[in-house]
This record gives C-alpha cells, structure tokens and sequence, in this order.
C-alpha cells in the first residue's frame, strides 16, 4: 500500500453583514425553541447579578458585543503566537516573513486560483490537478479584496477577520436563542479548539460560517427566504454546503411548514449545479471537484474500515506525518461523540449536517482535514455553550485542554507544518 501524500484539502467541500440585532424580549416570552426536542426540565440560568451586568437600572449591551470581544481578543493572542511566540522558541530565524507565513497549503492554491483561475499558474512546470476542487466563493472573495489590498495575504486575513466576526456574532446569537446567556460560552469553545488558527489564516472555513450560521439562524426564526440566500452561499464557498442544505430540508419538514414555502429549499443546490457546469463547459466533466479531490489528494470511496486501517497505520509509523495522522483519528472520536450527542438529543437537522460530513470523510481513502472541518460543526459550539451556560467548569476544563493544542497546531502551522 502507497502512503498517501496529504497535501492541502479543500475538505468535503462566507462574508455577508451582520443581520441586525432584534429587539430583547420581555422577560415573561420563553425564548424561542429548537424544533428538535429539548428538556423542559433544563433549568435557566438565572439573571447576572454581578457588577457591570445587564440590570433594569443599567441598558443592556448589545448581545453580540461579546462575541466581538472575544474574536477580536483570540486574533490578538493568535497575533502574540505569530510574533512574540515565535520569538521566544527561537523560531522566527527561519521563517518568512510575517504575511508569508500564513501562505501554505489551501491558503496559497486558493490565492492561485484568484489570480489564474482553475488553470493555475501559466508560468508552472505542470498545472496543478487538485484546484477545482476548491469552490469559487473564496477566491472570488479574494480577487475582490485584491481590488484594494494588493497583498494577496494581507487580503487572506482581512477576509477571514471580517468573515469570522459575523460567523461568531451569529453563533452567540443562535446559542442565545436556545438558551439566553449560552452565547458567551459558544463562541470561546470554537476559538478554543485546536485547529482555530484556520479561522485567521486566508482559508475558507470563515467566509463558509459567515453564511452558514446565520442561515441556520435564519432558518430557526421562519425566515426560509433568506435561510435559502444564505445557505446558496455558503454552497459557494465549500461543499459542505450541499450538507447544510439537507439539513435545512430536514428542518423544514420537522417544523412542519406549508409546502407553497418548499421552493426555497432547492436556492442552495443552485451554486453546484452551476459550478458543475462551469467545470463542463471547460473541461467536459460534470465532476471536475469530485475528480480533482482524487487526482490532487488520492481521495477515493473505500469502505470506512478500509479508512481507518489506512490512517492508523500511518499514524503508529514513524514518518513526518504521525502527529498529524493521529490528529485525524482524535478528530473522528470528536465527531462520532458529537454525532452521539445530537441523536441523544433528538435534533435531527443538526445530525444530518454533521452525520453527512463525517461520513463522507470516513468513507475517503484516508483520513484528512478531519479536525479543521469539526470547526465547522456549529450544533456542537451551541450543544457546549449551553452545557457550559449551566456548567462553567466545562468549559475550563476544556479550555486547559483544547486551549495549549490550539498554541501548538498555531505555531505549526506558521513553520509550514501541516497543521490539519
């Protein structure tokens, strides 16, 4: 059996303005209810009585000021890793530097695809198999903020500022719909976990959220027009889209909505249907993004056993890859508890759009990118949220874990290393 050459992965393959702040209900409105059934004997936290909180006396802030807070707080501290780290580990000698840093793997064929399209570099010795499949939503994005940044990295990270911002309002936002005051401890538990240093870099994972998250929202308030819009970008910007898009059927359905509404749901297939036939109308192939992902990455269909047999064994051999194989099977054992999760708590939209994710990537020839899509999996920061809502210690324990792999995975990253 040939080792497989990971190289940069699009995944199973946003941003938009922030949706404007509702009104706070009166206290005496329960707050509005997944449709996926939740127990009514979770008790509510009760009012913030501390200094500085939220009182009648005082006006309230607005809910999503903390999640700005603390997305602007984590880029400082990815920032401190990038230069003061570094630093301190004798490191920065033998790097680029600064913004060069954050061009390796997806972020630098993303930047080559806005600047030559999905032929690649003219100038290359050979062009580079594995490019459609990567969508075109981030790159176009790119190839808009080259209009005014000429740094193609510095345009990279501005993307993913700005797109992350709306990604982690919406996410404080959804928490609090389910449970008011789970917001606050949604966002730090995604910021925290090992892989986030991809929400700074020029990757897609932000802009896919920026859409992804508030279409959810949008979905969860009966607004399936713009749940749609939404959606169809976030379907631009990854594949992972065609999943959320399932999931919001299943949502529909589970709402029981009238089926006159049902039309909308079909606006987040579009992006496919077109990017496919983009990819036909160059190459004569409906598949170009499916084919690509086997000719750059080796990603074929095996059955899941086959997977895991692959990628333990290159994850207990010695080899430049190890760390990075056993990454993969942690970030399995994750997805299956948080698939577990979900089901437990009968919240069946949100199992399709992580189970439909999951499985594909177990069903690939070996396993890859398996913990940075898991920065993806939003039900999973709304589940931790309210968990740590009711249980604040959940989230430290977390933090003391997740919290130094996220440093670790950052720095290597910076050194070029593949860091998921």
């Amino acid at each position: 059996m040939e080792t497989p050459n990971p190289q940069p992965d699009p995944g199973p393959e946003t941003g938009p303005q922030p949706e404007s702040q509702p009104e706070s209900q009166p206290e005496s409105q329960p707050a509005p209810r997944s449709s996926e059934s939740q127990s009514d004997s979770e008790p509510e936290p009760e009012p913030d009585s501390r200094p500085g909180s939220d009182t009648p006396d005082r006006p309230r802030r607005w809910p999503g000021s903390d999640a700005l807070l603390s997305w602007a707080g984590s880029r400082a501290g990815i920032l401190l890793v990038a230069t003061v780290g570094v630093g301190v580990l004798d490191l920065a000698k033998n790097m680029p530097p600064f913004l060069e840093r954050w061009q390796h793997w997806d972020a630098q064929l993303l930047v080559q695809i806005a600047k030559f399209g999905y032929d690649g570099d003219p100038a290359a010795d050979h062009r580079d198999p594995g490019l459609p499949a990567f969508f075109p939503g981030m790159p176009i994005a790119l190839r808009l903020m080259h209009l005014i940044v000429p740094d193609w990295s510095l345009a990279g990270l501005l993307i993913s500022f700005v797109a992350g911002a709306v990604a982690m309002v919406a996410l404080a936002r959804l928490a609090d719909l389910e449970m008011p005051g789970a917001g606050r401890w949604a966002v730090p538990a995604l910021l925290l976990f090992p892989t986030a240093v991809f929400l700074f870099a020029g990757y897609s994972e932000a802009l896919f959220l920026a859409f992804a998250i508030p279409a959810w929202l949008r979905a969860r308030r009966g607004d399936w027009p713009g749940a749609a819009l939404l959606a169809a970008g976030a379907s631009c910007v990854r594949i992972t889209g065609l999943f959320l898009a399932c999931a919001l059927i299943v949502e529909y359905a589970a709402r029981r909505e009238p089926i006159r509404r049902a039309g909308w749901l079909l606006v987040p297939f579009l992006p496919l249907v077109a990017y496919s036939a983009f990819h036909y109308h160059r190459s004569g192939d409906w598949l170009a993004w499916q084919h690509a992902q086997e000719a750059g990455w080796g990603r074929r269909l095996v059955w899941p056993w086959e997977s895991f047999q692959t990628t333990w064994g290159m994850a207990v051999n010695d080899g430049q890859f190890v760390w990075p194989f056993r990454m993969e099977i942690a970030g399995v054992v994750v997805g299956l508890a948080a698939l577990l999760w979900l089901v437990l708590a009968r919240r069946w939209s949100e199992t399709v759009y992580v189970g439909l994710q999951l499985g594909a990537l177990m069903v690939s020839a070996f396993y890859l990118s398996i913990p940075r899509s898991a920065l993806l999996w939003f039900p999973l920061w709304v589940l931790l949220g309210r968990t740590a809502a009711r249980r604040p210690w959940v989230l430290v324990v977390y933090g003391l874990v997740a919290g130094p792999l996220m440093v670790v995975n950052t720095i290597a990253f910076l050194n070029g290393a593949w860091a998921g």
